[in-house]
């Protein structure tokens, strides 16, 4: 499963649709205070986050995943339009990777497959 934090409706639905497209379970969530009640609720295998969100910011999001015993391994994407390439806020917050806005759902699934672990076929 994967957390959406993103409070833009149009590019949280593209996130959402382009990863249950690909065959992962999704839990969108329109600022960061509400992706960390969900992340805490449902121990995602990843998060993806906007930098800039009401509520909490993705940075804020990610310093507070990064300080909780139970979530710390969660990798986490941050996917933001006002990030610069060679900033490192997002890398100094915890993120383990930074995609920059915009971009096209194959970079989002690529990074999410080399941050998943392999999935094991279930015989649900």
């Amino acid at each position: 499963m994967i957390v959406v934090a993103e409070d833009h409706d149009d590019i949280r639905y593209v996130l959402k649709r382009s990863l249950e497209r690909a065959g992962h379970r999704v839990v969108a969530a329109a600022d960061g205070r509400t992706a960390l009640a969900a992340i805490r609720e449902h121990q995602p295998d990843l998060v993806v986050t906007d930098v800039d969100m009401p509520n909490m910011t993705g940075l804020d999001l990610c310093r507070a995943i990064r300080a909780d015993d139970a979530l710390r391994h969660i990798p986490i994407v941050v996917a933001s339009g006002s990030l610069m390439p060679g900033d490192n806020l997002a890398e100094d917050a915890g993120a383990s990777a930074t995609l920059l806005k915009p971009f096209v759902p194959a970079q989002l699934l690529a990074l999410v497959t080399q941050l998943l672990p392999p999935r094991v076929p279930s015989d649900s």
